[in-house]
């Protein structure tokens, strides 16, 4: 990553990372460029708010506040769950979620008024000219959230990353199938797509079943049983053509390069270099855009073949026959 952040240095790039839902640990993809970004993110539920290590990022801040898609609303109505990080502006739809083992994280054990912001108002407020990575966990807005974005603002994000629902889990929110219809109209692609779940087992039948077999428990059932789809991982990039049409810089695309090798895309990040080379002319930095890609590219063979060694040394016969279709 010592080619990113010579890159950064000398173009003077700092791109803004935005972090709507920041009870978790900022996302771990982020790390290599944090000396070189401004972050801010948001999370208005107190229990379990994270703080970024001192010094990790070039400008860091956490703001106290909801993010919503209301410009008008200063204050919203914001639901406490029992697990915080399911905690949301919109309301669990316990109709659906009661049929999973996880339904108790989603009990509201407080309604409170929490002070509200949104993402125009932010960019605004701290003067930035654009954003240029947006992560959104917000528990069901995600798209709505995105959306009210100013169109120049909207226009210019790079990269996006979601936590959308695949089940209804709260009352109206949004859904993966709706917002990828959404973000590919809007220029974006699907780089990277984790599907998560939990099980799908009603509390109360797990208790009657209990009372039989002491041993099924929660988490032995959670543990050992099969996951249903519930909720989703999705990170989505803007593609060169939707750039080619905007008012995009060197630093622009300089900057989708970059991102595009933080999540191992590196046929795409040659298509930026080449594109890069073709608008701006064939300079220092398309030369570094290039070669780092080609340099990557080369080596996906040699990884590969390393991991294979190494596997074939230390596991056992009969569990490389169950495991071979991931690695070949």
């Amino acid at each position: 990553m010592k080619t990113l952040t010579k890159l950064f240095t000398e173009l003077n790039i700092y791109p803004v990372l935005i972090d709507i839902g920041s009870s978790a640990e900022t996302p771990e993809i982020w790390n290599s460029i944090a000396h070189h970004s401004i972050y801010i993110g948001f999370d208005p539920d107190l229990r379990e708010i994270y703080e970024p290590q001192e010094g990790l990022f070039y400008k860091s801040l956490i703001i106290n506040k909801a993010i919503t898609s209301n410009a008008n609303s200063q204050q919203i109505l914001f639901n406490l769950t029992k697990f915080p990080q399911c905690s949301s502006v919109l309301k669990p739809d316990f109709k659906s979620i009661s049929n999973y083992l996880f339904s108790d994280y989603f009990t509201v054990e407080k309604e409170v008024q929490v002070e509200a912001t949104n993402l125009n108002a932010v960019v605004e407020q701290f003067s930035l000219h654009k954003i240029s990575w947006i992560k959104t966990d917000t528990q069901g807005t995600d798209l709505r959230i995105f959306n009210s974005l100013r169109d120049e603002l909207r226009n210019q994000v790079l990269a996006l990353d979601i936590e959308p629902g695949i089940a209804d889990v709260y009352e109206g929110e949004d859904l993966f199938i709706d917002i990828h219809k959404h973000l590919i109209k809007q220029g974006f692609w699907l780089s990277n797509f984790n599907v998560c779940g939990t099980v799908r087992m009603k509390k109360s039948v797990l208790e009657k079943l209990k009372d039989l077999v002491p041993e099924l428990n929660p988490e032995f059932i959670s543990n050992f049983h099969k996951q249903t789809p519930c909720w989703c991982e999705a990170r989505y990039f803007r593609t060169l053509e939707w750039l080619a049409n905007g008012n995009f810089s060197k630093s622009d695309y300089v900057m989708l390069w970059a991102f595009s090798l933080l999540d191992n895309q590196i046929g795409f990040a040659s298509e930026v270099a080449l594109e890069y080379e073709r608008i701006f002319g064939k300079d220092s930095v398309s030369q570094i855009l290039l070669n780092e890609a080609i340099s990557r590219l080369k080596t996906i063979h040699h990884n590969k073949k390393i991991i294979r060694a190494i596997f074939g040394k230390l596991v056992p016969t009969r569990i490389k026959k169950l495991v071979k279709k991931v690695i070949v």
